[in-house]
């Protein structure tokens, strides 16, 4: 009983994050969406779907950017956001999907996180991310990072220096992004049950 009121309580004072009635839905969604030119991003994208798929009581959509569908925006409970380094930058195809988010609040209190794949060791990661996690403040979601201070800003891999030359993501990358995931969905089930402690 007392979870359920916290829950009304939430609900009135901070709308619904999935942006539909919760009785209305078997379980909060997580959506996954990225952008992958040389299929780095995409291998990535995996991990993070694993590591939120290995959370009991969530629903997990992993899409690319030409692929997801604005009613799987709107109604996810957790946007999680996943691009190549562009410059410095996220790449054109995820700044335009970020770009058609609806300005009406539906945004609003949503669980975001970002995740990302560059070149090199210092090849602009950490500002992509910061990137992501600044448009979502706009949008008043609730940004969060990976699950200690290495992945601070989310998840991220190298691909192309150092001990990083070409071939598969790195497992420690790999691990990184099912982190973030799992921490993400498990972020999503404390807030739909109205205990985000």
């Amino acid at each position: 009983m007392r979870t359920r009121l916290t829950s009304l309580l939430i609900f009135c004072l901070f709308g619904d994050p999935t942006g539909g009635p919760a009785w209305q839905k078997t379980a909060p969604v997580v959506l996954i969406v990225y952008y992958s030119e040389s299929g780095h991003t995409r291998e990535l994208a995996g991990a993070v779907a694993i590591g939120a798929g290995s959370v009991k009581g969530v629903e997990v959509i992993l899409r690319s950017v030409s692929e997801v569908d604005s009613s799987e925006v709107r109604s996810a409970a957790a946007v999680i956001v996943g691009t190549p380094v562009f410059n410095a930058a996220v790449s054109p195809q995820v700044q335009a999907f970020v770009n058609s988010w609806p300005f009406d609040g539906t945004m609003k209190n949503k669980i975001g996180a970002a995740f990302t794949t560059g070149g090199g060791i210092s090849a602009g990661e950490e500002l992509v991310q910061v990137g992501i996690l600044h448009s979502m403040l706009v949008f008043g979601m609730v940004v969060v990072g990976g699950e200690d201070w290495t992945s601070a800003f989310g998840a991220s891999g190298v691909t192309n220096e150092g001990p990083f030359h070409k071939g598969p993501i790195d497992k420690v990358f790999r691990e990184k992004g099912q982190a973030l995931g799992k921490r993400v969905a498990e972020l999503v089930l404390r807030f739909w049950a109205g205990n985000p402690q």
